[in-house]
């Protein structure tokens, strides 16, 4: 088979959402995809730091912040970080609307005592109520996952913000003023949340899909001989520029409607058995 380049999600594709350990089958599927001559890469929405302790599974790159930070063979293709005043901007705009945020740079994640609260104690503790991003926060949190507070905050450049609402109502005025930079990728906290909003800003100037576009220009390798694999809809971008879409069983049913196809879950080898079907391994 002709080599071809293949994307992985991370929460709630690669692995149960907020997890560090990649199933076995996972990890001997992408083993052998690579010894088979197929690159594979992270494509994810979590940071450098989040990251990171999965590179020593053997991947050739990465798309991190949501294709703001972007990887492949130990050189960094794409670093676009937010321009200072928007991060001033945003955190007064969302302040005045009532609700909290993080602040991802790359190597840290800053919050305040509020949305500390609300990722602990707001969050159903059922799974599947919640989408995977949020259900990565709620076990990361569980788990004893550390956010810095914001008082530490100096500076450094913001890829992401991602923030907890009372309503949609209230980010009216947030939209207003800064959906023409950034796409608000939002989600309801399930059926516990009531009208509770989270969700994370992506800047306009990239997503998983130019990430992607990025390594393929790099490697000099068409995006016709891609694969990827998500399961929500902050994927939407990554699946729509790579050749063949796979969204998982346990995925959105708007993600499912996009792709190509689908395999099983996270939780049933998804990712190996579909690497199979594919003919990679």
């Amino acid at each position: 088979m002709k080599q071809k380049l293949i994307f992985l999600d991370i929460d709630g594709t690669l692995l149960p959402p907020g997890e560090m350990i990649v199933p076995e089958s996972a990890v001997d599927a992408i083993h052998r995809a690579r010894a088979n001559g197929h690159k594979v890469f992270l494509c994810t929405g979590r940071n450098l730091r989040m990251t990171q302790p999965l590179f020593h599974y053997g991947f050739d790159g990465f798309v991190c912040s949501a294709g703001g930070y972007v990887g492949c063979d130990g050189k960094i293709l794409v670093d676009i970080p937010m321009e200072p005043e928007q991060v001033s901007g945003l955190r007064a705009a969302l302040e005045r609307a009532g609700a909290e945020c993080t602040l991802e740079v790359r190597d840290e994640t800053y919050g305040g005592i509020k949305m500390i609260e609300r990722f602990a104690n707001l969050f159903p503790k059922t799974p599947g109520k919640v989408n995977s991003e949020a259900e990565r926060w709620r076990k990361m949190m569980e788990f004893g996952m550390t956010i810095c507070p914001i008082e530490k905050y100096h500076g450094e450049p913001v890829y992401k913000i991602v923030f907890i609402a009372p309503n949609e109502e209230c980010l009216t005025e947030v939209k207003r003023q800064y959906e023409s930079q950034f796409v608000f990728c939002e989600s309801r906290l399930g059926d516990e949340g009531g009208g509770i909003v989270n969700g994370e800003l992506i800047n306009r100037k990239f997503d998983k899909g130019t990430g992607i576009k990025a390594i393929c220009s790099f490697l000099g390798c068409s995006l016709a001989d891609t694969i990827g694999f998500g399961d929500s809809d902050n994927d939407l971008q990554m699946t729509d520029v790579v050749g063949i879409s796979v969204c998982m069983a346990n995925g959105s049913d708007h993600l499912k409607q996009c792709c190509d196809r689908i395999c099983p879950a996270v939780s049933e080898d998804g990712v190996a058995k579909e690497f199979a079907e594919l003919g990679l391994i």
